[in-house]
């Protein structure tokens, strides 16, 4: 078990992710720094019902599996206690136990599963269809998360985003 401060960086963009978290309890996002300085949050990590796999495990997936530098940023927006496992324990699972793989190949799935939905939820949906299937598959992440990064989670500004919540409590 560890625990992360709010605010705290978990992993740095540019170094590798040796561990895996699994989050109990808090709240964390994964983000992009762009070459001038802007950041562009990847993901939000939660663990509640309507937690997806993927936002349950604090993971730059391409640098874990690959051991090459992180392109991402991950930290904490709150208290987080989470649950690790090494990326040689991972290895171990996966050589040592059938059900290792699998749990790899289902990790795997569901990561690919995230990013197909993303990308096309990004190209296809307007900018009013992502917020309204945001704020009805996660409501109380419209409150705890601050709204700039739930803006760049969007691919909208913070004032564009400020209008949508306000058209969509009319």
């Amino acid at each position: 078990m560890k625990k992360f401060k709010k605010d705290e960086v978990i992993l740095h963009q540019g170094d590798i992710c040796q561990e895996l978290y699994f989050i109990n309890s808090g709240l964390a996002r994964g983000y992009i720094i762009d070459e001038t300085g802007k950041d562009f949050t990847w993901s939000i990590y939660f663990n509640d019902e309507k937690a997806h796999m993927t936002n349950l495990f604090l993971i730059e997936y391409d640098s874990f599996i690959y051991q090459k530098p992180s392109s991402i940023h991950i930290e904490a927006l709150e208290d987080c206690e989470v649950v690790s496992v090494s990326y040689k324990d991972v290895e171990f699972l996966y050589n040592k136990l059938k059900k290792g793989e699998r749990f790899g190949r289902l990790m795997a799935q569901e990561a690919y599963s995230f990013l197909h939905q993303l990308v096309v939820s990004r190209q296809t949906k307007s900018a009013k269809e992502r917020f309204e299937e945001f704020a009805d598959t996660t409501p109380h992440l419209l409150e705890k998360v601050p709204q700039y990064h739930i803006a760049t989670y969007l691919g909208i500004t913070p004032q564009h985003l400020s209008r949508l919540k306000k058209e969509y409590k009319n």
